[in-house]
């Protein structure tokens, strides 16, 4: 009977817990993020007034059109993370192109509300980074 004790960890052990803990990190990342963008386009479209808006900026939509690009952008977020948290591996290069596409949202809704938007950025940057590193380990196993 083997225990536990006995078992030698490979450096292949390791490179698995990190790959599933990063997976789950974009995952978790991207849903929650979508759900924030679909939360804040809801609020653009039911009530203008929350948001200052910018004069003469490049990309002006009113707010009813900028709600709903962001929910949206927000459900196929948490879709696609769910997707990534249940480990679909076709889900990385969604993931990686949904969390693109919010961060370019973000960036062109920035004049409405810089800070969160910013941090959206980073988030997206973060969760794009996390699957990237995950699509390179599967290739170089492959």
């Amino acid at each position: 009977m083997s225990t536990g004790a006995n078992r030698r960890w490979r450096a292949d052990d390791n490179e698995t817990a990190w790959a599933q803990g990063i997976a789950l990190f974009a995952g978790v990342s991207l849903a929650i993020l979508g759900l924030f963008q679909f939360l804040e386009g809801l609020v653009a479209a039911l009530k203008d007034d929350v948001f200052v808006s910018t004069p003469n900026y490049v990309v002006k939509f009113n707010l009813t059109t900028w709600g709903w690009i962001h929910m949206v952008v927000g459900a196929i977020a948490v879709a696609v993370g769910i997707l990534i948290i249940a480990a679909k591996r076709w889900g990385y290069g969604l993931g990686i192109a949904v969390a693109g596409l919010s961060a370019i949202v973000s960036f062109a809704f920035m004049p409405y509300y810089p800070w969160w938007s910013l941090v959206v950025i980073l988030f997206d940057v973060a969760v794009v980074w996390s699957l990237c590193t995950l699509w390179s380990q599967g290739a170089r196993h492959r």
